[in-house]
C-alpha cells in the first residue's frame, strides 16, 4: 500500500546550552535542501548523556530557542522532550512524533553520528526516520550499520559553540553575533552562565 506523506518534518535536538548561529543555519539549510515543511528544534528535557554538564535548566534553554526561531520561515521550538519525564531517548521522540502522513528527518551532526552506537533502543530509531547528516567542510559521516535511509547535507563552516559561549558569557566577554540578539538579550536579563 502506497503511504501518501502531507508533511516532510526535521528534528534537530540537542541541549541548546545556549542555542547559537551554526545550530539555525543547520536547520536553516537543511530544510532548504531537503524540502522540509517545519523543522523542530528540541531541547533534550534531561540529556543523559550530558549529565551534569548542562547549566542552563530545560525551561530557560526552551526559551532561547523559541527566541532563536522568532522570525525564521518553518523553523519552530518545540516542548516535546521537555514535557516528557525522564531520559531523552530519540527513539521515544520519533514514536511521539510519528504519523501516518508524516515523513519524519532527525538532523544529526557528524560528531552526533560518531555516538550513535551510544544510544538508547537505536535499532528502532532507524526504521522511524531518514537521517540528515549536517557536515561542515572536511567533515563526513557513515551510518552505525545496514538498513539507515542517510542524507547528507553541506552547510557552512562556522566555528561557534555553546561551550565558547558560555566561557565567554563567564569572562565577560561580548557574545553578539554568535546567538540571536534575542537569545543574548534572554541570557543577560536571566544572568545565565555567569561566573558566581
Amino acid at each position: 500500500m502506497l503511504r501518501v506523506v502531507s508533511e516532510r518534518l526535521g528534528i534537530l535536538g540537542g541541549t541548546f546550552d545556549p542555542v547559537h548561529v551554526g545550530h539555525i543555519v543547520a536547520a536553516v539549510d537543511v530544510r532548504a535542501a531537503l524540502g522540509l515543511d517545519r523543522v523542530f528544534m528540541m531541547p533534550a528535557g534531561d540529556p543523559w548523556q550530558k549529565r551534569g554538564k548542562v547549566v542552563a535548566s530545560p525551561e530557560h534553554r526552551l526559551e532561547m530557542v523559541e527566541r532563536a526561531c522568532a522570525g525564521l520561515e518553518g523553523v519552530e521550538a518545540s516542548r516535546v522532550e521537555i514535557d516528557e519525564p525522564g531520559a531523552s531517548v530519540t527513539a521515544d521522540t520519533l514514536e511521539r512524533l510519528a504519523a501516518p502522513s508524516r515523513e519524519l528527518f532527525l538532523l544529526l551532526g557528524t560528531d552526533a553520528v560518531a555516538n550513535m552506537p551510544t544510544w538508547r533502543r537505536l535499532e528502532e530509531t532507524r526504521d522511524l526516520a531518514s537521517i540528515a547528516v549536517v557536515e561542515r567542510a572536511g567533515e563526513h559521516a557513515e551510518p552505525p550499520g545496514p538498513g539507515w535511509r542517510f542524507e547528507h547535507v553541506t552547510i557552512p563552516r562556522l566555528d561557534v559553540s555553546s561551550s565558547e559561549i558560555r566561557r565567554r558569557v563567564g569572562m565577560g566577554l561580548p557574545i553578539d553575533g554568535l546567538t540571536p540578539a534575542l537569545v543574548v538579550q534572554f541570557i543577560r536579563d536571566v544572568g545565565l552562565y555567569t561566573l558566581a
